[in-house]
């Protein structure tokens, strides 16, 4: 494997040196959507988050900052992501407003009826199933919770398809699937806004 592909498999599950360049990069690089994404929250107030697949920390550094009465769980099943996230939100650690987990969206180590919101950010192309992922979600989430998926890639810009070859694992849905995934993982109500020029997908489900 070249240097540059084995730097981008990083991508899924950052590891070792190259997964904390890619992870620090994450920070960066994906602030631009993940502003976008946060912005449809406006309405809410929720009191408990639960970040998935939380990669470098900053989005679960802009929940906190955007909903200061919530606490936030943040969990990835990278142990580089999970050093770094507790590396940026370390102060909100320190006043028990966070704690960040290592573990697997297909199995979620936490009750049902748990949190308000659910958030992911560039990280379903790598849920297994999804929609049993998305199942798990659910489950976590209490009645009329939210869950908010955040995507660069719509699934319609071809230009994305290189990483198809280059990044193991990655799968690229448009909006119809994801939507399919998440009525068939029992969601009630799917409101999606897919930004064409900009080839990228905010969709919320309520459960």
């Amino acid at each position: 494997m070249g240097l540059i592909k084995k730097y981008f498999s990083n991508t899924r599950k950052p590891d070792g040196i190259l997964g904390k360049m890619m992870v620090s990069g994450m920070n960066k690089a994906h602030a631009g959507v993940s502003d976008w994404g946060i912005r449809h929250l406006s309405s809410i107030q929720p009191q408990t988050i639960i970040e998935l697949g939380c990669g470098g920390g900053r989005n679960a550094a802009q929940l906190l900052n955007n909903f200061p009465k919530a606490t936030l769980t943040a969990l990835d099943y990278s142990e580089v992501s999970v050093e770094k996230t507790k590396q940026v939100n370390r102060r909100e650690i320190q006043h028990k407003r966070c704690q960040v987990l290592q573990g697997d969206v297909a199995t979620l180590p936490f009750s049902e009826n748990s949190f308000d919101l659910a958030t992911a950010f560039e990280t379903v192309y790598f849920w297994p199933g999804p929609t049993e992922s998305f199942r798990e979600v659910c489950r976590v989430l209490k009645p009329n919770g939210l869950f908010l998926i955040v995507n660069e890639s719509d699934g319609t810009n071809r230009s994305d398809e290189k990483w198809l070859d280059v990044i193991e694992g990655l799968q690229i849905f448009d909006k119809a699937q994801l939507s399919n995934f998440l009525k068939d993982a029992g969601f009630s109500k799917i409101i999606v806004d897919h930004d064409e020029t900009k080839h990228r997908l905010c969709i919320m489900a309520m459960k």
